[in-house]
């Protein structure tokens, strides 16, 4: 599903014509298998969500391959990798990035707007899917009627719309309490066991690697495989 060899990205810092390299990826070689929970764990800079977003065409590396179903991507350009994000990726943030002034509905509906698909079959894919994560009877509310978990709720439903292989979620329960984190990391168990989606999951919290296939650490830009599932919600 997803293969990665040889990655290197390094950013410039200081003043220009005085700028100092830090190498934020290095060597970086991993493979996902269709139908994994794979956690990426460590602390803020040590080039995890990095990793990520040359994952999903945000970034382009310096240099490396990143295949996405046996598609080379590393080197699209910016109109090339949003139309393949949204054909392959369905995203998850920490802070939930959804539309203040949409509805529960409207928001989860957009990914299918921006693909052209008619009203008839967004409004049945949306109402499917809300049955799915249990939000039927707030379709109608704002974000901001809704709690924390809700919300991210709402940010996965929109996630799967476009029944994307692939779910990249960063931080996903950071802005979560303790019990909505272990509801949300049920609900994430339940989806990739019910709709065999590979889930890609950016973590600074021990916990939440816990429910992943496969765990890797990353630390100053090297990616280590740590282990495997050990706790399930």
């Amino acid at each position: 599903m997803i293969t990665v060899n040889s990655l290197k990205h390094t950013f410039l810092i200081g003043k220009k014509g005085n700028e100092k390299k830090i190498e934020v990826l290095k060597d970086i070689d991993f493979h996902i298998e269709r139908g994994e929970i794979v956690s990426v764990v460590g602390k803020s800079g040590s080039g995890k969500s990095t990793l990520l977003q040359t994952i999903a065409g945000f970034m382009k590396p310096d240099s490396g391959s990143i295949m996405v179903n046996n598609t080379e991507i590393a080197k699209y350009n910016e109109k090339q990798s949003a139309a393949f994000r949204l054909d392959n990726f369905g995203f998850i943030f920490q802070n939930f990035q959804l539309l203040p002034a949409q509805t529960v509905f409207e928001n989860i509906e957009l990914p299918l707007k921006l693909k052209g698909v008619s009203r008839g079959i967004r409004k049945k894919k949306v109402t499917e899917l809300l049955q799915k994560v249990g939000l039927t009877e707030v379709a109608d509310h704002y974000p901001n009627e809704l709690s924390g978990g809700q919300q991210q709720r709402v940010s996965i439903a929109r996630a799967m719309i476009t029944n994307p292989p692939i779910i990249l979620a960063d931080e996903p329960t950071g802005s979560l309490d303790s019990q909505t984190e272990k509801e949300i990391l049920a609900l994430i168990q339940k989806l990739n066991k019910e709709e065999n989606l590979t889930f890609v999951i950016i973590t600074h919290d021990e916990e939440v690697a816990l429910i992943a296939n496969r765990q890797f650490r990353m630390t100053d830009g090297v990616l280590v495989r740590v282990g495997g599932m050990t706790h399930a919600f």
